[in-house]
């Protein structure tokens, strides 16, 4: 089974939201008309959750007219300690729920870096990082990596020692804090109250794509005439 629509490199300025609770079907409507164009949802890292990404949850929302991307759930957004077995072991199984969905090779699945406990080496951020972009990337999905608070590792790190080439910026990530050089290409932010349509009870926080300083944008699936979909 492959989802609907086509592949596209996200447009600079296009505005959308992530969540880690379903979005029914009229909370999809009402953010389209509020001038969302995109999600990301999130897939399981070890047991499943209620709240994961489904299949029809998908269409839902690309039959809305939104764009779609896919981010795993962190071990912890306290503190956790990343290994390379585990970066290879979460790369995996991402890209693996991925395909189950039937996301299309070349959709961006992202990373999901924070928490990480204070006192691990870099290196071992470095190796996690390393192992879960192979992984993914060799399943032929586009690896990104969001940066949160306490990613563990410094701008030049995030840059120099990394494979991967796109990066989302937490909503409490200060500039300072920005991979060097290459920068951010899609920034979230926390959702204000004109944010949510009326009525809706949805938790998410707000994203806006704008290329970074090397030219490169997000990648997601969506239906053929994306992002002006009536």
């Amino acid at each position: 089974m492959t989802l609907p629509g086509s592949v596209f490199t996200a447009p600079d300025g296009v505005r959308g939201f992530d969540t880690a609770e379903k979005v029914p079907a009229s909370a999809v409507a009402a953010l389209r008309k509020k001038g969302f164009r995109f999600c990301v949802r999130y897939v399981r890292r070890d047991k499943p959750h209620a709240s994961a990404l489904s299949a029809n949850e998908a269409k839902s929302l690309l039959n809305a007219g939104l764009g779609l991307m896919a981010v795993q759930y962190v071990e912890s957004e306290s503190s956790w300690k990343p290994t390379s077995a585990k970066g290879s072991r979460n790369g995996e199984v991402a890209a693996s729920e991925a395909e189950k969905l039937g996301l299309p090779w070349g959709v961006a699945i992202w990373c999901d870096l924070e928490g990480v406990e204070v006192g691990t080496p870099a290196q071992r951020v470095i190796d996690y990082c390393n192992q879960w972009h192979s992984t993914v990337s060799g399943a032929g999905y586009v690896p990104g990596l969001y940066v949160g608070y306490r990613a563990g590792l410094s701008p030049l790190q995030l840059y120099r020692s990394l494979r991967f080439t796109h990066y989302w910026g937490a909503y409490n990530l200060n500039a300072d804090k920005y991979p060097a050089v290459r920068g951010l290409q899609m920034k979230q932010s926390q959702r204000k109250s004109e944010d949510s349509p009326p009525g809706i009870g949805l938790d998410f926080q707000v994203d806006r794509v704008s290329a970074d300083a090397l030219g490169g944008r997000p990648t997601l699936l969506a239906l053929d005439g994306w992002p002006e979909l009536p």
